[in-house]
């Protein structure tokens, strides 16, 4: 599964940049954030049917 991450502004909370990644790699980037106080938004990406 593939999952969207948007990192927000500290002010507004307007995505900043986007990301998307595999289920895999949520996990770090959600340590990495943490550790600097750095607030995101974590949905499912959207999938192509195959």
């Amino acid at each position: 599964m593939r999952f969207e991450i948007m990192r927000l502004d500290d002010v507004d909370g307007t995505a900043v940049d986007t990301t998307v990644v595999d289920a895999a790699s949520v996990n770090h980037i959600v340590q990495q954030a943490a550790s600097i106080g750095q607030r995101l938004w974590i949905r499912p990406a959207d999938t192509p049917a195959s």
